[in-house]
């Protein structure tokens, strides 16, 4: 008896089904900036008897109030002043922003020229309580060097102490403050100190390094 023909097996052809993710790998880029450890001074005079004023320059020197609000100009001696020595917290303000601080009752704008040409500025904030800050001061870097630095402080903060003659809704000066730190030049420190600032407070701050602005990029060979 032979053996009954058994049908073919069944085939099932199994199709593996690969699911196929594909991962996007994300890489959160953080921009490194550089900063710079910096030393900031705070220097104080209490009275007008405190200021010992420098010997006049030489030459045609001559200082005189800006009494015309006008941003272009306050800014040009902002940037050629400042930009080799990396001021910019005022770069950034609007135009009426900039109109708006010179126009404040009190705030004033005393330029250096020489040869009539404008050499430096000091320009005065005046705060509350008879507060006065010398908010900007320092030579354009072609000026430096000639004993013009220590007049032109000498004078404005002469004028800081006898603001309230010129602004009589301002009471009278009682004190003048002025900040300086490790970014200025070398003989800054020692012009106030002769001026007869006295220290009152030292504090140290990360500051981001920026490029130099100067005037103008590439002023300073940056």
């Amino acid at each position: 008896m032979s053996n009954p023909v058994q049908p073919p097996a069944a085939t099932t052809e199994a199709t593996e089904v690969t699911e196929v993710t594909e991962v996007t790998e994300v890489t959160e880029v953080t921009e490194v900036t550089e900063v710079t450890e910096v030393t900031v001074w705070s220097l104080e005079q209490t009275s007008p008897a405190d200021l010992r004023p420098a010997t006049a320059p030489e030459g045609d020197v001559r200082i005189v109030r800006s009494e015309v609000v006008l941003p272009e100009f306050s800014r040009f001696l902002y940037s050629a002043v400042g930009g080799d020595i990396r001021w910019t917290d005022r770069l950034a303000l609007t135009y009426a922003q900039w109109q708006e601080a010179l126009e404040r009752p009190g705030a004033e704008t005393w330029v250096a020229y020489v040869n009539g040409t404008p050499a430096g500025y000091v320009e005065l904030d005046p705060q509350d309580d008879g507060v006065v800050e010398i908010m900007y001061f320092g030579l354009i870097p072609a000026f430096r060097g000639r004993r013009i630095g220590g007049h032109l402080l000498s004078y404005g903060v002469a004028r800081a102490w006898d603001l309230a003659e010129r602004w009589p809704e301002r009471p009278r000066t009682e004190r003048v403050w002025l900040h300086t730190c490790s970014k200025d030049g070398p003989y800054a420190m020692d012009n106030y100190l002769r001026r007869g600032f006295r220290l009152f407070d030292t504090k140290t701050e990360l500051e981001p390094d920026v490029a130099t602005p100067g005037p103008w990029p590439g002023a300073y060979g940056v």
